[in-house]
């Protein structure tokens, strides 16, 4: 399966888009019927979560999605531009709260989860088994 890359603005609304377009390559990339319900929430939650650091942040760049197959799996990369999330707010703003809440949440769905801040924001990669 070839690597789909959508770019979206910052806005709640475009979550959903990307978790349809994310079931719908899942699907075409052979991953089981019954993880497609895992795959919409976590990539809804990981997007949800980039969105809130750009918004928070008050960032105009846009939130990075790319799913494709990896040999016998399908796996969705979101990217985030914020740099350090640790400037994001003062500790009693709850800022930084949130996003440790959206990554306790993602680990719960996702079994082969991995966040690799880079230099430039944070790296959200989460894979399943596809035929």
């Amino acid at each position: 399966m070839s690597t789909v890359e959508i770019r979206f603005s910052a806005l709640p609304a475009h979550v959903r888009t990307a978790r349809l377009v994310a079931a719908a390559a899942a699907r075409r990339a052979g991953v089981d019927e019954e993880l497609l319900d895992e795959i919409r929430l976590a990539v809804g939650e990981a997007c949800s979560r980039a969105v809130g650091l750009h918004r928070r942040g008050g960032l105009t760049a846009p939130v990075t999605v790319t799913m494709g197959g990896e040999g016998k799996r399908f796996v969705v990369a979101v990217r985030d531009n914020l740099g350090d999330p640790s400037e994001l707010a003062a500790p009693d703003s709850g800022g930084w709260d949130d996003v440790m809440l959206g990554l306790a949440v993602l680990r719960g769905l996702v079994e082969d989860l991995e966040v690799h801040q880079r230099a430039d924001g944070a790296e959200v990669r989460m894979g399943w088994p596809a035929g």
